[in-house]
C-alpha cells in the first residue's frame, strides 16, 4: 500500500503502549536512555501567549506537538507528499537523522528520538549509553534498516513501556487505534527548521531561522504548530512540550 495514502504501520506490526505527553515521564525516559540531565522536557502552556511561553527555558532545542489526525490534516499531508520521493538519506552528510515509524503507537517515542538525535541536543547525549549507541548505529543505515534497528533495541521498548504505563491517565492498550499523533520540530546548526514525523515520506525543511531564533520563536511557530492548529477544524486536542535546559 502507498505510504502516501496510508503511512501507518500494519495492524500486525510490533505495538507499543501510547505515550502520554507528560514532561516528567518523558524526561525520565530520555535520561534513562542516556540524555544528559542538563536537558529536560517542559510543558508549553500556549504557543500564542508570550507570557506563558516565558515559562519555558530558552533556547528550546526541540518542540513536540500532539495533534488529532483529522480528515483535513490527512488531505493536506497526502497533497504535500504526493510528488515527493521516499527519503533515502544516510550517513554523516545527512542534514538530519530521520526515523520512519514502523511500530504502532510509538509516535511519542519517535518524536523524542528525533528531538535528541538532531541539532544541538545531540551534543547532550552521553557516551556509552543506549541512546549514544542507537544514534551511532543508525547514522550509516538507510531508513528501512533504521526502523528495523529500533524494533530490535530492547532498551527502547523497556524504557518506553515503563514511561507509558506510569502516566496520569489510564494507558490505552498497545493494539488500540489512537487518532492522536506526535510531530517534532528541530532547528539544526545551519538554522533550518525541520519537521520530523515518521508517518511522512522523510524529513521536511520548513524554512531558515535566524541565529537568535529557536523552535518557539514567532517564525518557527508560524511555520510549524500553528499550521496544524489552522487545520484542526475545531478539535482542540492539541498539546506541546519542549526540550530545553533543565530547571534543576
Amino acid at each position: 500500500m502507498s505510504t502516501t495514502t496510508n503511512p501507518d504501520p500494519a495492524p500486525s506490526a510490533l505495538a507499543f503502549v501510547p505515550l502520554e505527553a507528560n514532561p516528567e515521564l518523558m524526561t525520565s525516559l530520555l535520561h534513562k536512555l542516556g540524555l544528559s540531565k542538563a536537558l529536560a522536557v517542559h510543558d508549553v502552556y500556549s504557543i500564542t501567549e508570550p507570557e506563558l511561553l516565558a515559562f519555558v527555558p530558552r533556547p528550546a532545542l526541540a518542540l513536540l506537538l500532539v495533534f488529532p489526525v483529522s480528515a483535513v490534516y490527512e488531505s493536506a499531508r497526502m497533497a504535500e507528499d504526493a510528488g515527493v520521493a521516499e527519503y533515502g538519506g544516510r550517513g554523516e552528510g545527512e542534514p538530519v537523522l530521520w526515523f520512519r515509524q514502523t511500530i504502532r503507537n510509538a509516535c511519542g517515542l519517535m518524536g523524542l528520538l528525533h528531538a535528541v538525535s538532531n541539532g544541538p541536543a545531540r551534543g547532550f547525549v552521553e557516551q556509552n549509553t543506549p541512546l549514544h549507541a542507537l544514534i551511532a548505529n543508525a547514522v550509516p543505515l538507510a531508513p528501512p534498516e533504521r526502523s528495523a534497528l529500533l524494533e530490535r533495541t530492547p532498551e527502547l521498548a523497556t524504557a518506553h513501556h515503563e514511561a507509558a504505563t506510569q502516566g496520569a491517565t489510564a494507558a490505552p492498550d498497545a493494539r488500540d487505534d489512537v487518532d492522536l499523533h506526535y510531530v517534532c520540530f528541530v532547528k539544526t546548526e545551519d538554522g533550518t527548521l525541520w519537521e520530523l514525523d515518521g508517518r511522512r515520506k522523510g524529513p521536511i525543511a520548513r524554512g531558515k531561522l535566524d541565529d537568535s531564533e529557536d523552535v518557539l520563536s514567532e517564525k518557527a511557530l508560524l511555520w510549524g504548530p500553528l499550521k496544524f492548529l489552522e487545520r484542526g477544524g475545531g478539535d482542540m486536542r492539541f498539546s506541546c512540550v519542549a526540550l530545553a535546559g533543565s530547571l534543576e
